[in-house]
């Protein structure tokens, strides 16, 4: 099983790296579009769709929306966004109280949905946005920023977890998880902030700021990481798919990313370190 996680990573990283940071925000857009589409594909199966034909229409249908996204305003999708994840936590605390309400599979198709499209807007806002400390090649550090926060998240969450975990934190919905790797996560990602505000000379202001916007951003993407186990455990699956061996699907590795990313779009937009940019 190692082996084979070892193997898909070194054939997906160049995929991704070369998409992310060597593509014109064009490109880019494009080929992120090309993820959220196989996401959905994906979230098509945790939503109960079961036939192929089903999933890919779901699949399709999520990429003629995101096409029609490009003329709508960022900032509305990421406001939108916001009150989604608020919505996805309260749902997350009441588990299984309340599965009523969205466990058809309409329901949950629409979810995926409002999952998706801002993930997608929001990292394609970071990408062509004008960021008030640099140049284009500075909003792909922006990118690679909020990437860093969760996986910086996930790594404090983890030794704070083996160490100390014996509160959980939703243990109808994720076992493993516990209190002590939240907060284990969140120390870290202040650390990661405090020392990228050093290296980039910001004002202690500024620091305090994008401290404070990663704390939230850290703090968000564990709602997108419990919202999935959420979904597959209501559908009795393990894994959103087998499309990445040893990995599971695309959603089981973008699933803190989809709330990240457009919550840390809306926080430094709103601070002004982000404008609105073009294709």
């Amino acid at each position: 099983m190692l082996k084979t996680r070892i193997i898909t990573a070194l054939i997906l990283a160049p995929i991704v790296i070369g998409g992310i940071f060597f593509l014109p925000p064009l490109g880019f857009a494009l080929f992120t579009g090309v993820i959220i589409t196989i996401g959905a594909w994906e979230w098509a199966n945790m939503a109960g769709v079961t036939q192929p034909l089903g999933r890919i229409g779901f699949a399709l249908a999520t990429a003629a929306i995101l096409f029609g996204m490009l003329e709508v305003p960022a900032t509305v999708v990421l406001w939108a966004a916001l009150l989604w994840w608020v919505v996805c936590f309260l749902l997350i605390r009441g588990y299984p109280a309340g599965s009523g309400r969205w466990g058809s599979c309409t329901a949950r198709a629409i979810m995926g949905l409002f999952v998706l499209v801002p993930a997608w807007v929001g990292l394609n806002h970071l990408r062509t946005g004008g960021f008030q400390f640099g140049d284009s090649a500075n909003n792909l550090l922006l990118i690679l920023y909020v990437f860093c926060i969760v996986w910086v998240a996930d790594i404090g969450a983890y030794f704070a977890g083996r160490a100390f975990g014996k509160a959980k934190l939703a243990p109808r919905v994720s076992p493993g998880k516990s209190w002590a790797g939240v907060w284990g996560g969140l120390v870290a990602v202040a650390v990661f902030a405090l020392l990228i505000g050093f290296l980039a000379q910001a004002s202690a202001g500024d620091i305090v700021l994008l401290i404070l916007a990663s704390l939230i951003t850290g703090g968000i993407s564990v709602v997108g990481d419990l919202m999935e186990s959420m979904l597959k455990r209501f559908r009795g699956i393990k894994d959103s798919s087998h499309l990445l061996p040893g990995h599971g699907g695309i959603m089981d590795r973008i699933d803190s990313l989809t709330a990240a990313i457009p919550v840390f779009a809306l926080i430094i937009t709103q601070l002004g370190w982000l404008t609105a940019g073009h294709w």
